[in-house]
């Protein structure tokens, strides 16, 4: 029973805001696609898949990650216990689950196209070089968002074998909408990593942290009313849009960077937004 809680915590299967940001992209770019293709089925059937997939990658990415910054996180008080970085797990124990969850993640992407399955395997580098990222540039969180939303453009080719302008907008928004959500999340740790050498967009922007999270989110915002305007169309469903951005205005006013349980609650709302998002595209059809 031990082992199956290290191997929990390990992967933050306990933790599923991680997974469900990685989810939310694919499920956006999947409810596009339906807009042109209208298969009901195939819909439900490539959520379940793209679900499953961000949950095998995440938990892999986590491992890769707790892995390449064991030293670091010794020395940070939220990541300290961590299995790898605490000792109660071995490197080599941990790269056999990498090397196990990525073949099942493997394995899922074979359903797809030959196009989903090439876009597959370009995420791979970048899923495995952004724990590195950090180290080099202020702007891991960027990194991310290029990463994390990869999702987005291979749910689009797997319904439609295909990558398109407005899908590529739709992309370029999420990447926003994580650099800003990221932004927040890493105000936690911003001392701390500043003190070990760390970089992230929280420290470049520590002086101007909402001006800069207020810069992300207004890109994502106009590029997602642009979009809903002159690609998807206006509906009485449109009003989820708003909701959407709003979720991102109350974000903005109630994170504060010296009070990081705000940070951490404010991240954590974007689970709504990117479900907010996901219903408002579905339901644009209507």
């Amino acid at each position: 029973m031990s082992h199956l809680k290290i191997f929990i915590d390990l992967t933050r299967l306990n933790k599923p805001i991680g997974f469900m940001l990685l989810f939310w992209p694919c499920s956006w770019g999947l409810a596009y696609a339906y807009q042109v293709n209208n298969n009901t089925g195939l819909l439900i059937y490539y959520l379940f898949l793209f679900f499953l997939g961000s949950v095998l990658m995440r938990s892999a990415g986590c491992i890769v990650n707790d892995i390449v910054d064991k030293d670091y996180d010794r020395k940070v008080s939220r990541t300290k216990k961590r299995p790898i970085a605490s000792g109660k797990i071995t490197i080599t124990r941990s790269v056999f689950y990498v090397i196990f969850l990525c073949a099942l993640a493997f394995l899922i992407l074979l359903q797809f196209n030959f196009l989903t399955i090439l876009l597959g395997m370009s995420s791979m580098f970048l899923a495995f070089t952004y724990p590195f990222m950090k180290r080099f540039t202020y702007w891991p969180q960027l990194f991310l968002g290029i990463t994390f939303n990869w999702g987005i453009i291979m749910s689009w080719s797997a319904m439609n074998n295909s990558i398109s302008p407005e899908i590529v907008i739709l992309y370029m928004s999420a990447i926003f909408w994580t650099l800003g959500y990221d932004t927040i999340y890493g105000t936690q740790d911003m001392s701390e990593d500043e003190i070990i050498g760390l970089k992230s967009t929280s420290i470049k922007f520590k002086k101007n942290l909402k001006l800069f999270v207020f810069f992300s989110y207004s890109i994502v915002s106009v590029m997602i009313l642009y979009l809903f305007r002159f690609y998807l169309g206006l509906n009485l469903f449109s009003f989820l849009i708003l909701i959407f951005l709003f979720t991102l205005i109350f974000q903005l006013f109630n994170f504060h960077k010296n009070k990081p349980e705000t940070c951490l609650k404010m991240f954590k709302l974007n689970n709504l937004s990117g479900l907010i998002m996901f219903t408002s595209i579905i339901l644009i059809g209507f």
